[in-house]
């Protein structure tokens, strides 16, 4: 009976290490989650339903775990065997790697720390924390008058075209929006969970996900090869599941309750 109970044990201690109660946690090959707490924010219109009159708001109504980046090169490497990006550097944020790689990337790190909590995250989960508790489109400036002053105030916390050198950079180098996440915006897009669609016109979005299939799955946030003007809401961008680029990784989430 020994066996069981050692395994029953470990299962009960990957429990409490998920408690919502924790702000933080940090797994087995050193990625850092960040404590996303419920709440909504403005779509601010986009598509063909974009006008000033569109602003449904998104709501999510459990908190989750966030990765603080960008899953690097060394972390991939060590679930994967190697990295196959095209910008190297231990610490820059694995690319190349498709949405279906990044399942199996999943997949094996749920084995590994012995539960299925690791996903990645969904639209809305994600334009939750972009948002960083402000409710609105960029966190780091409120109003705004022209893109120029968007951009301005990104340089501080993105890399894009501008300011890239044209290459991905090391994670955190940048400053973090208000919930403590590095590198939301620009370095590489990263991949959502959801299928690509027209987002519904509703007044309030509460726990959208996507369809259930579709052509291309989302990729949020922009990269370190492009202006400032994809980075917001107002440009959801898509790609085949099996796409690869050097513009393209992710960052995971983490569900403090099992699925």
């Amino acid at each position: 009976m020994r066996a069981p109970f050692a395994l029953f044990c470990v299962l009960l201690a990957a429990t409490a290490a998920f408690s919502a109660d924790l702000k933080t946690h940090t797994n087995s090959i050193g990625m850092e989650f960040v404590l996303i707490p419920a709440g909504s924010f403005l779509l601010e219109g986009h598509g063909k339903h974009a006008s000033k009159a569109y602003k449904p708001e998104a709501s999510i109504s459990k908190a989750f775990y966030l990765g603080k980046y960008q899953v690097t090169q060394e972390q991939w490497a060590a679930i994967m065997g190697s990295s196959p990006a095209r910008f190297k550097g231990r610490d820059n944020p694995v690319e190349t790697v498709s949405w279906d790689d990044v399942q199996e990337f999943i997949k094996r790190l749920n084995v590994k720390e012995r539960h299925r909590r690791y996903r990645l995250p969904t639209e809305m989960e994600w334009g939750l924390a972009a948002s960083g508790g402000t409710g609105s489109q960029f966190f780091c400036i409120q109003d705004p008058k022209s893109w120029e002053e968007v951009e301005k105030s990104l340089d501080a916390y993105a890399w894009f075209k501008k300011n890239s050198g044209g290459s991905t950079h090391p994670v955190g180098q940048k400053e973090p929006n208000p919930y403590g996440l590095y590198d939301i915006f620009g370095n590489v897009w990263e991949w959502v969970q959801d299928w690509f669609a027209d987002l519904p016109k509703a007044r309030e979005l509460a726990e959208y996900r996507g369809p259930e299939s579709g052509l291309g799955r989302v990729l949020r946030g922009g990269s370190w090869d492009h202006d400032t003007r994809n980075f917001p809401w107002t440009n959801r961008i898509r790609a085949k599941p099996g796409h690869r680029s050097g513009y393209v990784g992710f960052r995971l989430a983490l569900s403090p309750e099992a699925p």
